[in-house]
């Protein structure tokens, strides 16, 4: 990547790619579309020129990349409250979803921008799947693990299974950004927690 080629980076190329990831951030937060993003539009909110933009990063597509990676590894983190935790599954998912619900709201219009550059850019989708198959590969090994153990309701594939609840939590809080936060956060967390507990434990959402 052209933002990262140049060796080791110097305290100005940091201190420049930070103005310019808060300067992208400024205009997403004020509505900008990640399709109304330019180079020039960026670049003059970062107070550099459209030439310099290219000495630290190759285009807005890996602008858009850098400013997910912070975020999208605490939503892991925020995760891994379940897929390592060994206490009780519903305060654990609980605990998680309300976290990752948070982060969301926190740092819902990068989200928003990946999601929607993600439906017309290529790269990006790809970027964006690698992204979410990372949770899916953690909780198909929680499934995976809980089946061995005779804890599991899951008799379906395992990976099958952690695909469809990992995009049906991604999709659910993407909505709830776009539509203007339909729910209570609270009851969009609750809902996701109990269908999740539910398909994973069984009907109680409780290990057998």
């Amino acid at each position: 990547m052209g933002g990262q080629s140049r060796g080791v980076p110097t305290t100005k190329r940091v201190a420049v790619q930070a103005s310019v990831l808060a300067a992208t951030v400024a205009l997403l937060d004020e509505g900008a579309s990640y399709a109304e993003l330019n180079i020039e539009r960026i670049a003059t909110r970062a107070g550099i020129s459209r030439t310099a933009f290219y000495f630290y990063f190759r285009d807005k597509r890996e602008l858009l990349l850098r400013l997910t990676e912070d975020v999208t590894d605490e939503l892991y983190r925020q995760g891994d409250i379940w897929f390592s935790g060994d206490g009780e599954p519903a305060a654990e998912l609980g605990e998680a979803l309300a976290n990752i619900g948070a982060l969301y709201r926190e740092h819902g219009a990068v989200l928003r921008a990946i999601v929607q550059a993600a439906a017309t850019d290529d790269e990006i989708a790809v970027s964006w799947h690698r992204i979410v198959d990372r949770f899916v590969d953690a909780t198909r090994r929680r499934i995976e693990d809980l089946q061995r153990d005779g804890k599991a309701a899951v008799r379906e594939d395992a990976r099958a299974t952690a695909f469809a609840l990992c995009w049906m939590i991604e999709r659910a809080f993407n909505q709830q950004l776009v539509l203007g936060e339909p729910f209570r956060e609270q009851a969009l967390v609750d809902a996701l927690a109990g269908i999740f507990l539910r398909a994973v434990y069984g009907a109680n959402g409780h290990p057998a």
